[in-house]
């Protein structure tokens, strides 16, 4: 049986990379990406950008029932946990589903450990001073539809009493 390597982002599923090499004809200069749906057993392939856009690798202590999701797959009930990880998304590091209370309590430490390093991460970004102003600028622009409707507003048409004339 071929080994489950990546999962799309959007819809789930289990693939399998095994091949990449380059375009001829039309898809010259582009790098593919061959691999297969194990779901559908099902062999395509796809540029290597779409590839890394829409599919996900699995991690060794990604979840084997829900991919990593955390949502109950089989059933096809994405409200409910999932059994094998109880809806964490990550399993033991040696890839076993964790079977007690402090095995699980250990996946669980390990999870909000990643979100911890990776809100610390975010947090140092948003420090960087260009960052900020790139912030600010964008909160003080006013949406594009507002944009828009002030132009629309402020253009020619006008009617009796300077208002725009709608036609109505």
């Amino acid at each position: 049986m071929t080994r489950t390597t990546h999962t799309h982002r959007q819809h789930g599923g289990r693939y399998a990379e095994f091949n990449q090499f380059d375009g001829g004809g039309a898809l010259e200069g582009q790098k593919l990406v061959a691999y297969r749906d194990l779901d559908k057993d099902v062999t395509s392939a796809t540029t290597l950008d779409d590839w890394r856009q829409h599919w996900r690798p699995i991690a060794a202590d990604d979840c084997t029932v829900c991919l990593g999701t955390g949502r109950d797959s089989i059933k096809g009930n994405k409200r409910q946990p999932c059994g094998g990880c109880y809806g964490l998304g990550k399993v033991r590091k040696d890839g076993e589903t964790p079977t007690t209370q402090w095995e699980l309590a250990e996946v669980a430490i390990g999870v909000i450990q990643r979100q911890h390093q990776e809100l610390g991460r975010l947090r140092e970004l948003i420090a960087i001073p260009e960052v900020q102003e790139i912030i600010k600028a964008k909160r003080d622009a006013p949406e594009d539809w507002v944009q828009r409707e002030q132009e629309w507003r402020e253009s020619g048409w006008r009617g009796h009493g300077g208002r725009r004339h709608t036609g109505d």
